[in-house]
């Protein structure tokens, strides 16, 4: 059963770039729409203050060009009046306001004070103004009395709300916001993940090389001090691998010496019987450290990493296996379709690891069927799509119990049922096979099949 937050997990970014440029871009995206925000309510409140004022301009410039006709030409001015939206412009003997509430004092005071102070004369001054307005509907309504002939001139006028939208330059601002802000976001947190990445970089290579160069010491104080610290762990790690594997290489030689004295003086043993057990053991001893030393050999491998083409590569060591055991020709098998693949690797050490994993199958399982494939075979391994490659290596012998899948890397080990010491073995070849993949930056592991049988897969990089 998943976990209810799994599916959270796959909308969130695994990438501490992206991560971060996200978490900017929002934050930046805010603080510009709080900003954008206000300058609009800013911008709205301006523009509402210009319409009533403009819309006040108009309804003073009306009254007067009407207080200036004659009272039997007014009626027919305000008819020949050019229409203006919005505008409702008559002539009645009681102020007619439509119904608009509540009065607006406010609106009075700005009218008068307009009137006096583009210095209306006396007798053009209206003897009474009054006004109203209603905020919810945005109505108003202005009603002077004529001076002379005490009519009321009405003026009904709706303000529209004020909308930034329309305008060109808002959708332009907020674009070109948005835009600077996300590409200098991305920027500067490229710049400021890129060491980062080079410390992962490092990492896998140091993993495939153990020699691998340092990484250079410079850039901010943190990260200076990430690549010192990292520099240090990196020596301490191939003064560690090089002082083990050099005690190895010294303890395996010097025992060849006394195993020589030991071969020669079981020459003098008189009961053949025993001379025979103890000269196959003196054997065994010694075919134990060629792979000691072969192991140690392998952890100081200086071999150039090369491309590699792959595909060739498994075509040569199926050919090679067949050649060197005709009676078996039938049980060894390269799966086709075969995909080209290239890699970066260490040819004679990946070789020598595959033939190893395809030997065992065959004299282990009876037959060795070969895939190579760029899908993981299980979704639990940790492999990103176009950077790995999968080599399948499978069998129809007893296999392993689930608990000895793991153990029988371990060096020395040696499964009795089947790996006993009749065949040779030493207990290092898986080891050695693991130790060389590991050391390539891929990894092996073993399944066992349904019904019978056993696979390992060999995860490379490309």
């Amino acid at each position: 059963m998943s976990h209810p937050n799994q599916k959270k997990r796959y909308l969130w970014p695994y990438s501490l770039a992206t991560r971060t440029a996200l978490l900017l871009i929002f934050g930046m995206g805010l603080i510009e729409a709080c900003g954008l925000l206000i300058n609009t309510l800013d911008r709205l409140d301006f523009n509402r203050l210009t319409q009533e004022q403009e819309a006040i301009n108009r309804a003073t410039a009306i009254y007067r060009d009407i207080s200036e006709m004659d009272s039997k030409d007014r009626v027919d001015e305000i008819n020949d009046l050019d229409p203006i939206h919005g505008f409702t412009i008559f002539l009645s003997n009681q102020p007619n306001l439509h119904g608009i509430n509540p009065p607006s004092p406010k609106l009075e005071q700005t009218v008068s004070h307009l009137l006096t102070t583009i210095l209306f004369p006396p007798e053009l001054r209206p003897i009474k103004i009054i006004a109203a307005s209603d905020p919810s509907t945005h109505k108003n309504a202005i009603a002077f009395q004529l001076p002379d002939d005490k009519q009321w001139l009405n003026i009904l006028y709706e303000l529209t709300t004020p909308n930034p939208f329309k305008s060109a330059t808002f959708p332009i601002s907020f674009f070109v916001m948005a835009t600077a802000t996300s590409f200098l976001t991305l920027w500067g947190v490229r710049r400021l993940i890129a060491p980062v990445s080079t410390l992962a970089a490092a990492a896998e290579r140091l993993g495939q090389d153990v020699n691998a160069p340092p990484l250079i010491e410079s850039g901010p104080k943190e990260i200076a001090q990430s690549a010192r610290a990292f520099n240090d762990m990196a020596r301490r790690i191939n003064r560690f691998v090089n002082d083990r594997t050099q005690l190895l290489l010294a303890i395996g030689h010097d025992l060849r010496t006394p195993i020589t004295r030991l071969k020669l003086r079981s020459e003098f043993i008189i009961d053949p019987h025993l001379q025979k057990k103890f000269i196959s053991d003196l054997d065994e001893l010694e075919k134990m450290i060629d792979a000691t030393l072969a192991f140690g050999r392998d952890n100081t491998n200086h071999e150039p990493i090369i491309n590699l083409d792959l595909t060739s590569l498994l075509q040569t060591l199926i050919h090679e296996l067949q050649e060197t055991h005709p009676d078996k020709c039938d049980q060894i098998e390269l799966c086709h379709p075969l995909p080209d693949i290239t890699l970066k690797a260490r040819p004679i050490s990946l070789k020598r690891a595959i033939q190893n994993l395809m030997s065992n199958a065959l004299n282990y399982g009876g037959n060795v069927s070969v895939t190579l494939t760029l899908k993981p075979p299980f979704l639990s391994l940790h492999a990103q799509k176009n950077k790995h490659v999968f080599i399948m290596i499978e069998d129809n012998g007893p296999g392993l119990e689930s608990k000895d899948l793991e153990y029988v890397f371990e060096p020395f080990v040696r499964m009795e049922s089947s790996r006993n010491r009749s065949t040779g073995g030493t207990g290092l070849g898986l080891s050695i096979a693991r130790n060389i993949i590991r050391g390539q930056g891929g990894d092996i592991t073993l399944h066992n099949r349904d019904p019978h049988g056993l696979y390992a897969v060999i995860m490379l990089i490309k």
